[in-house]
This record gives C-alpha cells, structure tokens and sequence, in this order.
C-alpha cells in the first residue's frame, strides 16, 4: 500500500504525519521523516506509533465528514419525494391530486389522446402525464412495483388514487372485456406482508369504488364484483395444482398488483381502488393470453377503460363522490 496510490485521500496531520485512512479502529499514516519505515509504501500501522496522538489529530477529519453528510437523505419523506422525481422525471409539483395507475404505455398515451395533452416521452422509469388535476402513471408490472409507487406517492398524498390494470378471469362466469370492481384483494404475494401482518384484510376505499361505480352506470357499462386473487407468480398457467388452489379461493379473477396497491396504499394513507379490464381466461389452455389476443382485448376495450378511470376522477374533484369521510386512525 503505497503512499502514493492513496495521495489524494491524505489528510496532512503534523509535518511527521499525513493520515491515510481507517480499518477496524486502527489508523493508518505516512510517515515521511520516519527512517525506519518501508521507503517502498512508508507506511506504518498507528497503533504502534502513539495511537492517541493520531486520533487527536485525525479527529478534524471525522468532523468534516460529518459536514459532507448533511445533504445526505435520511428520512422516508426526503427518500420518497426525491425518487418519485427521479423514477418519472417529474417535479412534486406537476403531480394531480388524483392518480390513475397503469401498466401499459398505450394507456399512458391514450390519457394524453383523451385529455388533449403533449404525449410524454420514454426516458423515465415510470411513464406519467397530467392534465386537468388528474396525473397516469405506468408504474411497471407486479407487487414489488405497486409497493414502490405508493411509497412514492406519499410524498404527493394523492386524494385519490385508481388502478385500471388487466386480470385473468378465473370464475367460468368471466368473458374478454368484462369489467371487475374489486371488493377486497387475496394478498398472495407477500409484498404486502412487509407492511401488515397477514391476516389484516385488503381493501379498496369504498366511495372511490363507489365513484367508479357511478361512471360506470353513467356509461351504460356492467361489471362484476368480488375478489381478486394477487399473486407474485407469473407463469403458472400450466401448474393444475395452483389452477385447483385459485379455484378453491374463489376468486372472481388473478393478478399482480391489486392487493398489494390496497395494502400499501393505506400503509400510506391514501385512498386506493381498481377497475380490471379481464384480458384472458388462463384457467383453460385455449383462454392463456398470446400476443393476438391481448392486441384485440387492447383494441377493443382499453380506451372505454381509461375514459371510466377519467370519468371517475371527475366524479370525485367535482364532490358529486368523495373519499374525504375516510380517517385513518394513526
């Protein structure tokens, strides 16, 4: 360990010492009069040149440390607010107060068709757009994502937040196209348990589901009700035993996400819900969803789908539906 290789970390101690750096409570100097020491690395261990003498004098050195980390970020709130810019290339300020979440690019594109806005471009993490108080967010696919994003979220504290995402049906009584309002999600993925012990339930904010109920009515659209199961397991479509296991939940559909933005959002005090668009029947090999399949449920239903997530926001910064009756008790 020469003195050189570690010249520009040196810190120059008393015209005999020049302080290089510590290990284990020890600390390492160059000795530069000291005819004793190595002229290869002149370097000797302090703790048996007068360990006190060094420390008194390298204690300085500490001290600016510490100064160097005052900008560092220590708390979740400064964490948050500073990733949630850094995740969509967004400021704090530019964010709505109500959220609609996504998974798909073309539903990013088609809030920005729908409400008249710039299309935003592909160089942040977490595509996003806001127009008319109302911010979509393609935050990713999966439960550790939707943890993330509502973490982030809390930095904005959203009045509302809504995920329009896709679900496999599991019910015989699903079909493509249909609509599910979920009543509670099955936190099969274990994101969630980093948050909440297992058995506290996942639920949506009831009048945030009632305001989606209401646009739905108002444009003349069904949609089922009941739970959906969340797993973390991506292809599973060919194991019967789980296909027997989702069966015996059941559930009405499965996905990646809802029970996990459920939990999490009221981890984070923000109202959340869902309305799933059923993109396939993976229950039966014929219903496993392929590329020609997803384009055609895109097709056909993806634009009714984020107009009723609109609708819905709409309903709710207008007060016709509101979520200011829920409390959180902590």
């Amino acid at each position: 360990m020469g003195c050189g290789k570690h010249k520009s970390r040196e810190k120059v101690l008393s015209e005999d010492f020049t302080f290089i750096g510590s290990a284990n409570g020890i600390f390492f100097v160059s000795l530069q009069n000291f005819r004793g020491c190595d002229p290869m690395s002149g370097v000797l261990c302090a703790s048996v040149y007068n360990i006190r003498k060094v420390r008194a004098r390298a204690s300085w050195q500490r001290d600016g440390q510490a100064e160097k980390n005052d900008d560092a970020m220590k708390t979740k709130e400064e964490i948050v607010g500073n990733w949630l810019c850094r995740y969509t290339k967004m400021p704090l300020e530019n964010f709505g107060e109500q959220i609609l979440l996504t998974n798909f690019n073309n539903y990013v594109d088609l809030f920005c068709q729908l409400k008249g806005v710039e299309p935003v471009g592909f160089g942040a993490n977490m595509r996003a757009a806001t127009a008319d108080g109302v911010t979509m967010i393609n935050f990713g696919i999966g439960s550790p994502n939707a943890a993330l994003i509502m973490d982030l979220l809390s930095a904005v504290k959203p009045k509302a937040c809504l995920f329009l995402g896709k679900c496999g049906g599991i019910s015989d009584k699903t079909q493509l196209g249909d609509y599910i309002l979920p009543l509670a999600g099955i936190r099969g993925e274990g994101t969630s348990n980093d948050y909440f012990p297992p058995e506290v339930p996942a639920l949506p904010a009831f009048m945030l589901q009632r305001a989606v109920s209401t646009a739905m009515r108002d444009s003349g659209l069904d949609y089922w009700t009941g739970t959906v199961y969340t797993t973390n397991r991506r292809v599973w479509e060919h194991d019967e035993r789980f296909k027997q296991y989702l069966l015996d939940t059941r559930a009405m559909a499965v996905d990646m996400e809802t029970a996990t933005l459920f939990s999490c959002g009221f981890y984070n005090h923000i109202p959340t819900g869902a309305l799933l668009l059923v993109s396939d029947n993976p229950m039966v090999p014929e219903g496993i969803k392929t590329e020609e399949s997803d384009n055609k449920v895109t097709a056909n239903f993806a634009e009714a789908h984020v107009r009723i997530g609109i609708e819905a926001m709409r309903l709710i910064a207008g007060e016709r539906k509101t979520v200011r009756h829920l409390k959180y008790d902590w």
